[in-house]
C-alpha cells in the first residue's frame, strides 16, 4: 500500500509516494515554467496518473492522494484560490484530480495547514496537540493545531496571519498582502530594502551593487552575514515582527511548540535566539516560558510530508 502526496507550490510541483509510516519511496519535482491556469491543473492530473501507472508497475497501489496548495482550499466546493497562480481565483481543483483517480479518494487542503501535519507525522511536532508552523517565505502563513485538530476557521481561511496588523497606522500597501507580511516575508524583505536604497544616498556597500529591481531576501542575508550596516537594519526589523507575531500566537494559543520553517528559514535559523527574546517582551510571561520554538525538521518538504499525511488520514476514514 502506498499514499501519494502533491505540494504544489507558486514555481513547481513537488510530487512523493510514502509509504504508511511515512518513508518516501520516489519523489520528483516538475517546474511550472510558464504554466497559469488550467495547465497548471492539467499537470498535476498528468502527474499524479504517471505515478498511480508506474506505481502499479511495481505492485505497489496507491490507496490514497493528498495535494497541498499555495492559498485557499474550499472545503465545501473542492474549489481553490491560490493567488500566486493566475487563473486560480475559484479553480475547480477537486473535480479536475477525481476525474483521474477513479475510486481513490483525494483531498486537498492549504500549505500551511499541510506544513504542521507534515510536522506531527514526521517532524518537529510529533507528539504534540498543540503547536504552530509559522511559515516564512514569499509570503506568510501559520498552521495551526489545537487539541490535536487543524484549526481551519468558517471558510478554510485559519491561519492567513500574513495579515496580523503589527503596525500603525493603516497603509494602502498593506491591502495587496497585509502588514505582517508586507515587512517580514522574503518579497517584504527585498521590498523593504529597496526602499531604503532608494532613500539613503550615501549607502555604498555591497547591496547597492545589484540593480534595485533584482534585490531579492538571498542577497540581504548574505549582506548582513557580511555585517553590511543597511542589511542589518532591515534584517532587525524583521526580528522585531517576527517576535511580535510569535507572541501574539504564543498568547493566543498557548502552543507546546511554534515550528519556523519556509524558505527563510533557511538563512534566518540563526536568528531564533534573538526572535525568541523579542518575543518574550510582547508575549504573555506565563506561556512564553512554557513553549518550545525551533526549526522545522523537514525544511522544504514539510508540505509535501504533510500532503502524504492528509492522504493516510483520508484513506483511514
Amino acid at each position: 500500500m502506498a499514499l501519494l502526496g502533491i505540494d504544489l507550490g507558486g514555481t513547481k510541483v513537488a510530487s512523493a509516494v510514502f509509504t504508511e509510516n511515512g518513508s518516501i519511496i520516489e519523489k520528483n519535482i516538475t517546474f511550472l515554467g510558464n504554466r497559469k491556469g488550467a495547465d497548471v491543473g492539467r499537470l498535476i492530473s498528468e502527474k499524479i496518473c504517471e505515478l498511480l501507472d508506474s506505481r502499479e508497475h511495481e505492485g505497489t497501489e496507491i490507496k490514497s492522494v493528498g495535494i497541498s496548495v499555495p492559498g485557499i482550499s474550499h472545503s465545501d466546493s473542492g474549489t481553490v484560490w491560490a493567488p500566486n497562480i493566475p487563473g486560480w481565483e475559484e479553480y475547480p481543483l477537486l473535480a479536475e484530480v477525481k476525474a483521474v483517480c477513479s475510486k481513490i479518494p483525494v483531498n486537498i487542503d492549504s500549505d500551511r495547514a499541510c506544513y504542521i501535519m507534515g510536522e506531527v507525522w514526521q517532524g518537529n511536532a510529533r507528539g504534540c496537540r498543540n503547536a504552530i508552523f509559522l511559515a516564512v517565505g514569499t509570503g506568510i502563513g501559520a498552521g495551526i493545531l489545537i487539541d490535536g485538530e487543524v484549526l481551519r476557521g468558517s471558510h478554510d481561511i485559519a491561519g492567513a496571519i500574513g495579515w496580523m496588523a503589527l503596525n500603525r497606522p493603516f497603509r494602502d500597501e498593506y491591502l495587496s498582502c497585509g502588514c505582517f507580511e508586507h515587512y517580514a516575508s522574503g518579497a517584504g524583505i527585498a521590498k523593504t530594502t529597496r526602499t531604503y536604497l532608494n532613500e539613503d544616498i550615501t549607502y555604498s556597500g555591497d547591496l547597492r551593487k545589484i540593480p534595485v529591481e533584482k534585490i531579492t531576501s538571498h542577497e540581504v542575508f548574505s549582506a548582513f552575514e557580511q555585517g553590511d550596516h543597511l542589511a542589518a537594519t532591515v534584517i532587525r526589523q524583521c526580528v522585531e515582527f517576527w517576535g511580535m507575531a510569535v507572541a501574539n500566537l504564543v498568547s493566543l494559543f498557548n502552543p507546546e511548540k511554534i515550528i519556523l520553517g519556509g524558505g527563510v528559514f533557511g538563512p534566518a535559523i540563526s536568528l531564533i535566539p534573538a526572535i525568541k527574546e523579542e518575543a518574550s517582551r510582547w508575549a504573555q510571561p506565563v506561556s512564553i516560558r512554557q513553549v518550545n520554538i525551533g526549526a522545522s525538521s523537514l525544511a522544504g518538504d514539510a508540505g509535501i510530508y504533510g500532503a502524504g499525511y492528509l492522504a493516510l488520514k483520508n484513506w483511514q476514514e
